[in-house]
């Protein structure tokens, strides 16, 4: 098929690529020249495990192009995926002037009926206003659809490629076979296309979000409990995940969720609801224990430090709100380096692919290291926000002797309480009691 995507951030670049892996022959259109010239050289402007390659091949092959020239990208492709950025506005909504631009460019510049396609995360009822757009008055009558992305950052190709449903809102059956028919390649293990009304895949998408969130902040919220009373998450953890009801998934306590999706959409249906006079009140609560958890690793920092973090250097690994990506938005890393820069402290930071973002942000007023132990120089505590995998089993000998005191705060809980202490270390975790090196009881023994 030959196919149109509207927007090359992260779904749209993903999105298109992988159809174009697939056969398919994809034109990208956006407005941002400097990310189309960079595409056109195969220089990706996010950082997706496995998605260069995909790019460079496409392009080679010729199945799939850049372009910033809408009337182009729209004569090549009968189907148009929107995939441009729906942000949270001032009041919590999503801001769909994006959105609504490029429904204005169709109807002006689209020479023959086409199949509008919404990837982008959307309120209810924006297919129907779509539609309105699209076709009042227009001498070409155009259909919009609703197809929902479910994608995970750092595991995009593989949700894509292997996805565990594919969900698409049409009011004609006819549109969902044309769907069904582009999406085949991808159905080839049993996984469900399930069809329904635009309302209901839109509102699908947000509530998968939301529940996620959810299980997040309530993890959280049972961790700081278990530290309050003396218990450990990671065993409360284990003991209610083998229930089936239940499970292990999103239950991982830390600092708090961020990202792209999961804080604007959460707020997004808040706003929703009220818009139609119902209160929502889990929800607000979700935001709000995930706002106050992203504090979490300052106050363990002043906790072993002390409140005069004046002068105090802390190192900082991991930046992305998540591994195998480089977003940093709303990630709790840039809560806690705000706060540290606030109290006079000195930063230090490491990550894998988030650095050129986080310098955007904060420019020379931190220092970027590109080595992980060479973070550490100086420093009186480390604290670990991301749990890439290249932290997980570090050279501990080497860490205490770089550290200036052996302090280290964890908020992925990627270590063991016991060995930590056995290795000398003054170790605070998400859930689980702070810990004291070894010989530090030892002595404590011997002077009772």
């Amino acid at each position: 098929m030959q196919l149109t995507v509207v927007g090359v951030g992260y779904v749209g670049l993903v999105t298109a690529t992988c159809f174009a892996e697939s056969g398919n022959d994809v034109t990208c259109i956006d407005i941002d020249a400097g990310k189309i010239d960079g595409l056109r050289r195969g220089v990706l402007p996010i950082y997706e495990p496995g998605l260069e390659e995909l790019v460079e091949r496409n392009l080679r092959e010729g199945r799939l192009q850049f372009t910033t020239d809408m009337g182009h990208a729209l004569a090549q492709g009968k189907l148009v995926f929107i995939a441009v950025g729906t942000p949270q506005d001032y009041n919590g909504a999503a801001n769909l002037n994006a959105l609504w631009g490029v429904a204005q460019s169709i109807r002006e510049l689209a020479g023959e009926s086409k199949i509008v396609i919404v990837k982008s995360t959307v309120p209810v009822g924006t297919n129907r206003e779509l539609a309105m757009r699209l076709n009042d008055g227009a001498h070409i009558q155009h259909h919009a659809v609703s197809n929902p992305e479910f994608l995970k950052e750092g595991h995009a190709i593989e949700d894509f490629m292997k996805p565990d449903r594919v969900v698409v809102g049409v009011h004609d059956a006819a549109l969902g076979q044309v769907l069904h028919d582009l999406y085949a390649p991808f159905l080839r293990s049993d996984h469900p296309f399930l069809v329904m009304t635009p309302e209901s895949a839109e509102m699908t998408k947000y509530v998968a979000n939301a529940m996620l969130a959810t299980k997040i902040s309530f993890i959280n919220e049972m961790a700081n409990l278990c530290e309050a009373v003396g218990a450990d998450i990671g065993d409360v953890r284990r003991g209610i995940g083998h229930d089936s009801r239940i499970g292990f998934q999103f239950l991982f306590p830390g600092a708090g969720y961020g990202g792209s999706c999961f804080p604007k959409d959460v707020r997004a249906m808040v706003h929703t609801a009220e818009g139609v006079g119902y209160t929502l009140r889990i929800l607000p609560a979700v935001d709000e224990i995930n706002e106050n958890q992203k504090k979490v690793l300052f106050f363990k920092v002043t906790e072993l430090l002390g409140t005069d973090l004046y002068g105090k250097t802390i190192a900082l690994w991991g930046l992305a709100f998540k591994p195998g990506t480089d977003d940093i938005r709303e990630a709790p890393s840039l809560i806690l380096i705000r706060s540290l820069l606030g109290a006079g402290a000195h930063v230090r930071v490491h990550d894998p692919a988030a650095i050129p973002n986080v310098k955007a942000v904060f420019g020379d007023r931190i220092t970027y290291c590109d080595r992980v132990y060479h973070t550490l120089q100086g420093c009186d505590a480390l604290v670990i926000a991301t749990e890439w995998a290249e932290f997980r089993n570090p050279d501990f000998d080497t860490m205490r002797q770089v550290l200036r005191q052996p302090f280290i705060v964890d908020g992925r809980n990627l270590y063991n309480p016991s060995e930590m202490s056995r290795l000398g270390f003054v170790y605070s975790s998400i859930g689980r009691q702070t810990v004291m090196p070894a010989a530090v009881h030892s002595q404590e023994r011997r002077a009772a």
